[in-house]
C-alpha cells in the first residue's frame, strides 16, 4: 500500500498514471491531503466514487501515530510520535502573536554527539522516511486547527506558518528524505510555505550545504556556538571534519541562491566555556564579511551535561558586544522548558545502533 503522505507531486502525479488516472487528479489529492487535512478517501467530493474506491485499496494516509501530546503553560504544544521498535521522536509547535512555528524532527536520535544536545547523547537508530517528516507537519495543522490560541481567539484554518527543521537529528545527514519533504511543504497543492519561513539548521554537513542550495534553496541556519577550530572540534565534533573555515566559505556560497539575503547563526551559550568577552571579540571577526543574523540561545540544562546555562547579564553584554560590532543578534527566548520542549532537550525514545535503549530522565514524567 503506498502511503500518499511520502509523494511529491511530480511523484503523486507518476503514480495516478500508473492507477490508469489522469495526473491532474494529482493536485486535487494534494489539496485533499494537505490543505484540508483529509484523512478519509470518501470524503473526497471532487473525486469520483470509482476512483475513491481504488484509493482505499491502493494507498493509505499514514502519518506516525502520536503516543503522547503536551501542553506547556506558554502555550507551546509537544508531540511524541511513535517511529517504532521502540523509538519515538518528538515535534512542538510555538506560537506567538504572528506566526506558529513547527520544529520538526528528521532522524530518530543523532549521530553528531554534540556536547550541549541531549538527543545526541542518546545515539542513533535511523533516519525518518519523507512521511514521517511531513507527517508531524499534517498531524499538527490538524490538531491545531480551531484551537484556542494565546490572544483567546482561535487558531487560524492553517496554523503552522513557519517550519524550522531543527527537531531531533540533522537535517542534512539524511538529505534526500529531507528534500523531497521540504518541496511537498513549499508546494502551493499543499502546505504553500514560503521558501523564507521554512528553515533547515545544519551543524554543517558542507557537500549537504551545497546541494540543498541546489536542490531546494529555503532558510538556512548554521550551529556555530563556537568562535574558533580548538573550541568548536569540542563542542561540534563535525567541525574536524569540516573546520570552520570550510564551512563558512560554503554559507557564503548559499547565500547567492538563500531567499534570504543572511545566513543564521545559532551559538548556544555555555557558562565559562564560550560565553566570555574574548570569545564575542573572536565571533565579530570571524563573520566580518558575511551578512548574518546572530541567535544566542540559553543553554537548557539536563542530566548528565556537565556544562551550565550563562548567567542572563552574561549572555546580555555578549549580545551587546556582538551589537556594538555592527551584527543583528537576538537571544532566543526559551519556549516550553516545562515541558522538555526547549531548544536542545528533545529527547525523544532513541534505541541506538549498539542496541542499548536510552529513555532521558527529564521525561520521566511521559
Amino acid at each position: 500500500m503506498q502511503n500518499l503522505l511520502e509523494l511529491t507531486l511530480p511523484q503523486l502525479a507518476d503514480w495516478f498514471a500508473q492507477q490508469g488516472e489522469k495526473p491532474f487528479r494529482a493536485r486535487q489529492l494534494m489539496k485533499w491531503l494537505h490543505q484540508a487535512g483529509v484523512a478519509d478517501f470518501m470524503r473526497m467530493s471532487d473525486l469520483s466514487k470509482g476512483l475513491r474506491e481504488k484509493l482505499q485499496a491502493a494507498a493509505v494516509i499514514a502519518p506516525p501515530l502520536v503516543k503522547f501530546e503536551h501542553a506547556s503553560a506558554d502555550g507551546t504544544r509537544k508531540w511524541l510520535f511513535d517511529a517504532g521498535v521502540g523509538n519515538g521522536i518528538e515535534a512542538v509547535f510555538i506560537p506567538e502573536d504572528d506566526r506558529g512555528t513547527l520544529c520538526i524532527s528528521s532522524q530518530v536520535g543523532c549521530a553528531l554527539e554534540c556536547r550541549f544536545c541531549s538527543t545526541g547523547r542518546q545515539g542513533f537508530n535511523r533516519n525518518l522516511g519523507v512521511g514521517e517528516i511531513v507527517g508531524q507537519l499534517w498531524h499538527a495543522q490538524r490538531a491545531l486547527r480551531g484551537a484556542p490560541n494565546r490572544l483567546g481567539g482561535e487558531i487560524a484554518d492553517r496554523p503552522v506558518s513557519n517550519v524550522v527543521m531543527m527537531g531531533m537529528g540533522e537535517p542534512l545527514a539524511n538529505f534526500e528524505n529531507v528534500a523531497q519533504a521540504l518541496e511537498i511543504m513549499l508546494d502551493d497543492h499543499a502546505y504553500g510555505l514560503s521558501r523564507r519561513r521554512v528553515t533547515v539548521s545544519t551543524s554543517g554537513l558542507v557537500p549537504a550545504m551545497e546541494r540543498l542550495a541546489q536542490r531546494v534553496p529555503v532558510a538556512l541556519a548554521v550551529s556555530l556556538h563556537a568562535p574558533n577550530d580548538a573550541l568548536r572540534d569540542e563542542l561540534v565534533p563535525i567541525n574536524r571534519k569540516y573546520p570552520i573555515a570550510q564551512l563558512l566559505a560554503a554559507c557564503e556560497r548559499y547565500l547567492a541562491v538563500a531567499p534570504r539575503d543572511f545566513i543564521t547563526f545559532e551559538y548556544v551559550m555555555l557558562d565559562g566555556v564560550n560565553d566570555r568577552p574574548q570569545h564575542a571579540a573572536q565571533l565579530a571577526g570571524l563573520l566580518c564579511g558575511i551578512p548574518s543574523k546572530l541567535n544566542l540561545i540559553p543553554f537548557n540544562p539536563f542530566a548528565g551535561a556537565g556544562l551550565r546555562r550563562s548567567p542572563m547579564e552574561r549572555v546580555l553584554d555578549f549580545q551587546r558586544r556582538l551589537q556594538d560590532a555592527g551584527y543583528v543578534a537576538t537571544v532566543r527566548k526559551t519556549r516550553g522548558d516545562d515541558i522538555n520542549a526547549a531548544c536542545g532537550q528533545l529527547a525523544g525514545q532513541v534505541q541506538d545502533k549498539t542496541g542499548r535503549v536510552v529513555q532521558h530522565p527529564a521525561r520521566a514524567s511521559v
